[in-house]
């Protein structure tokens, strides 16, 4: 299975390596982790960072997950088809593969 992606700042990746865990307030909120799959992750990326420079990617490896993932619907405006990766429980930081730069294009947009 392919890597999943969890978006966040680079702040927020060093308190969560700090911690030994990804536990983003969602966890709290939600009750599970936003996850992304490559291809769909400029979705949440638009909505939520549009013109952001501070963000990472996660690359996740979703064998290393201790907890259930659930595919769900996204929210209203995101194709009716199309379900996101929910983690339910915080990610242990050796889950992650790696950490890359999510920087958007001149017009503030992550490609899609």
């Amino acid at each position: 299975m392919t890597d999943l992606l969890h978006l966040c700042s680079e702040d927020e990746w060093a308190t969560y390596r700090a911690a030994g865990e990804v536990a983003p307030p969602s966890l709290a909120t939600d009750g599970f982790v936003h996850l992304s799959t490559p291809e769909q992750v400029h979705l949440p990326a638009n909505r939520l960072f549009r013109g952001r420079t501070d963000l990472v990617a996660l690359r996740v490896d979703p064998e290393a997950l201790p907890a259930e993932v659930r595919w769900e619907p996204g929210v209203p405006g995101d194709p009716a088809s199309m379900l996101f990766p929910h983690h339910y429980g915080a990610i242990p930081v050796d889950a992650v593969r790696r950490a890359e730069p999510c920087p958007p294009g001149d017009d503030g947009l992550f490609g899609g």
